[in-house]
């Protein structure tokens, strides 16, 4: 078995080094001192094909292998942990699992423009009761016509304050525990919607992690990922494939 890298993968990994050290490494304590997201960073590892790397180009993404995206998410990492925590979770808690659940106009309304970062993602699953026993959660959607109406409190979102769609997961059926959960996409301009104070941590502040409050929030039907009730496989599936990425 060969485990040299291919020549693209030393590009790949030459290039997320390059960028790291002239466009991560500068300013990289201050940043962290003052809970600075890396707003012009994260737009030009879009533009670089660094958040989206193992989607196809068909949706933007830049098509490569699992190698690929470890290395550059390591030399990413040397210089800014808080960029390499925004750039794994557009990768591979968002972009992926829209990839492999969503729907052709999903993808072609929020992927291509994810992989891009014309759009930036965030993964909510967590509630204060429900940390270790996701399935414990209280956040709930009830289908109103053609749009479902929820309400609850998502605990400990990454990119929850920088990001400009949610992956959200809640209750759509009561008392069926994770029977009952169900996925959708929510734009972060929906009404209904709003963000809690960014938490003060003891390291990685740049990225930014905060609660979102959920105070009758309209979300379009055909924003559902999958049916009801699929919502737990959905999440614990794209957990699984996260931890085969890092």
């Amino acid at each position: 078995m060969d485990f040299n890298l291919t020549e693209e993968q030393e590009l790949i990994q030459k290039t997320a080094r390059d960028f790291a050290m002239d466009h991560l490494r500068p300013g990289v304590i201050e940043r962290d001192e003052k809970a600075e997201f890396p707003k012009d960073q994260i737009k030009m590892m879009g533009e670089l094909g660094f958040l989206g790397m193992m989607i196809p180009e068909k949706y933007g993404g830049a098509g490569m292998d699992t190698i690929s995206y470890c290395l550059a998410m390591e030399e990413i990492a040397k210089a800014d942990a808080s960029a390499a925590v925004v750039m794994s979770v557009n990768n591979s808690l968002v972009c992926q699992l829209l990839y492999k659940y969503g729907n052709e106009d999903q993808k072609q309304k929020y992927l291509t423009k994810l992989t891009s970062g014309k759009l930036l993602g965030a993964f909510s699953l967590s509630e204060p009761q429900s940390g270790s026993d996701a399935s414990n959660m209280r956040t709930f959607a009830k289908r109103d016509g053609d749009n479902y109406i929820i309400n609850g409190t998502k605990n400990w979102v990454t990119n929850g304050i920088s990001s400009d769609i949610v992956i959200l997961m809640c209750m759509t059926v009561k008392n069926v525990g994770y029977k009952g959960i169900t996925t959708f996409v929510v734009e972060k301009s929906y009404d209904g919607l709003s963000t809690g104070k960014k938490e003060d941590k003891l390291g990685i502040r740049g990225s930014d992690t905060c609660e979102l409050y959920f105070d009758d929030c309209k979300v379009p039907v055909e924003n559902r990922i999958g049916d009801e009730g699929e919502g737990f496989k959905i999440a614990l599936g794209t957990l699984d494939l996260s931890l085969t990425h890092i």
